[in-house]
């Protein structure tokens, strides 16, 4: 079995556009007809300079060889060009080239993937989901009462959320995160955020689990303000509280507060894991399998989180292919906590895939399929290219 073609897809992702502007796809075939699809999470680039990317990693390393030979094929992109370091736009394109050769993998063998790393050890998988404004109004002006600043809003939004069978659901009302971050949060920040935690928790009781967002937004004490006035609320975590690149200002929090601390979406590799082990820096990690390296290394990631009695939780904000590699990681995973949804895994969001992910009561139930257990539309995909300039989520860029 040797790979043979690449093709690569800019799908712009349709109103109400929940998991971003644009999804990048890519799909392997092999010289005896199997594909392969896989999805790349890079928001660094424009989308179609990522495919093209994609196409000259491919054609460099991954050409002519054997799909199963994962870690040689991850190892000469990885170490491509003397580079040998968790590069986010590299690991991108490995992620979904990897995640192809996965989907390849599982087809030849007629086996979900999961069943290759382990075999399952949940037959179905706790999910949570963001808390959205109502549908068509994703973006809704910042100057108007709306789900993300008003708490009695999100109290019902979340209300809503838990009547569809969630019992966890995530909300980050702490305000603007810009390319100046850190910063202390103002006296607003702080109220609008503990109000959203005391509307929410009283209106679903123990029903369900809060997860409270930020995007490495606050300095170390900044931070620790913030989660002395989360903890009487008893959050699940309290998500990424510092920028990404220094894990001793994240373990200095996660020492001070109960609240445990989640972090991960930003970050690559087995190597920038292993500092936030290493240091104490978070109890909760959420590689998204579009960036952190693939399947496998996700896997090796998860192996070390649990020497240190840490558990995943898959991040998504991204298509519907990431969704489904996260899936197959959290299924043969012993210490999977919880699964990032978008919504119940319907409408626009799962358009460009023909394939269903079967969401039930709060739940996602593991493929029985080979491989990834999905399939491209290529009759949608064409009929939605992506035509914007943005990229696929943006700072603001001025300070707070």
């Amino acid at each position: 079995m040797r790979l043979e073609q690449i093709e690569t897809f800019v799908f712009g992702n349709p109103p109400p556009r929940h998991g971003g502007r644009y999804f990048i796809f890519v799909r392997l075939t092999t010289c005896c007809g199997i594909t392969g699809v896989g999805e790349i999470y890079n928001a660094t680039f424009g989308p179609d300079l990522c495919a093209a990317m994609a196409v000259e990693v491919f054609d460099r390393h991954f050409a002519g060889s054997d799909p199963h030979h994962i870690e040689r094929l991850w190892r000469r992109t990885y170490g491509a060009g003397f580079t040998q370091r968790p590069d986010v736009t590299v690991m991108g394109v490995l992620s979904g080239l990897e995640m192809a050769c996965w989907d390849i993998i599982g087809k030849a063998a007629n086996k979900p993937v999961y069943e290759l790393l382990g075999g399952k050890v949940h037959d179905r998988l706790r999910s949570y989901t963001y808390l959205y404004p109502p549908e068509g109004d994703v973006y809704p002006d910042p100057d108007t009462p709306n789900v993300y600043n008003d708490p009695d809003l999100a109290a019902q939004a979340a209300i809503a959320a838990v009547d569809q069978g969630f019992t966890a659901i995530k909300f980050d009302p702490a305000g603007p995160f810009t390319i100046y971050d850190g910063h202390q949060p103002g006296l607003e920040d702080l109220e609008r955020s503990e109000q959203f935690c005391k509307h929410i928790r009283e209106a679903v009781g123990t029903r369900a689990d809060l997860l409270f967002g930020t995007h490495g937004q606050f300095t170390v004490s900044g931070a620790k303000r913030m989660a002395r006035r989360l903890e009487k609320y008893e959050p699940l975590w309290f998500e990424e509280p510092t920028t990404p690149e220094n894990p001793a200002n994240m373990a200095e929090i996660a020492r001070f507060t109960s609240v445990p601390i989640a972090t991960g979406e930003r970050l690559c590799t087995k190597h920038e894991f292993a500092r936030l082990l290493e240091v104490g820096a978070a109890s909760i990690l959420q590689m998204n399998l579009g960036r952190v390296g693939g399947l496998l290394e996700a896997k090796k990631i998860a192996a070390m989180a649990e020497t240190q009695q840490a558990q995943i939780a898959p991040h998504l904000y991204c298509g519907p292919v990431v969704a489904a590699a996260n899936i197959q990681i959290a299924t043969c995973s012993p210490n999977f906590l919880i699964l990032e949804s978008i919504g119940t895994f319907d409408g626009p969001y799962m358009s460009p895939i023909s394939t269903p992910i079967e969401w039930q009561a709060g739940y996602v139930i593991p493929p029985t399929a080979p491989g990834l257990g999905i399939e491209l539309n290529d009759e949608v995909i064409a009929a939605s290219p992506y035509t914007g300039s943005e990229l696929h989520l943006d700072m603001a860029h001025t300070p707070v």
